[in-house]
């Protein structure tokens, strides 16, 4: 039976300070250094949970709901919500803060398929993982429709 590990475990919080290097001539950070963000972060939590490297094989979905700008603090939590042999789905949710406003809001949902590799770059097995949040247990549920939907594009 394969072992089966909390979405806690592999669970990674990181959270950053956007600085005008990062923005675009409107002052807000440009997609391409949020998408590096949320690559780096499903990574780590991938990591976490396989206990091994891994690679991003496929960006499945991206939504920019909204902007965040110099001087914000984004905060990005990424957590495996699925497990195929040699596979993860990492979910990453992008939230930015005004701290003078106090207003916090969702800017980016990522879904990434990462796949653990051992010493000699051959895929490995993972673990299986246990939902934990309400937000979990939903896209849980949904993972076997998305890998369809993954596998049917490669062809």
């Amino acid at each position: 039976m394969k072992q089966q590990l909390s979405s806690n475990v592999s669970r990674t919080i990181q959270t950053r300070l956007i600085l005008p290097p990062d923005t675009n001539h409107m002052g807000t950070i440009f997609g391409g250094t949020v998408l590096a963000y949320i690559d780096e972060i499903a990574a780590i939590c991938a990591m976490k949970h396989s206990r091994t490297v891994v690679v991003t094989a496929s960006i499945d979905s991206v939504n920019f709901l909204s902007s965040a700008k110099v001087g914000d603090i984004m905060t990005l939590e990424a957590s495996v919500v699925s497990t195929g042999r040699t596979s993860m789905e990492v979910f990453v949710k992008v939230q930015s803060e005004d701290l003078h406003s106090d207003i916090k809001k969702i800017t980016t949902t990522s879904l990434l398929t990462m796949v653990a590799k051992d010493s000699d770059g051959k895929p490995t097995p993972v673990p299986g993982v246990i939902p934990e949040t309400e937000e979990e247990n939903e896209l849980f549920a949904t993972a076997n429709e998305r890998r369809t939907i993954r596998l049917s594009k490669e062809k």
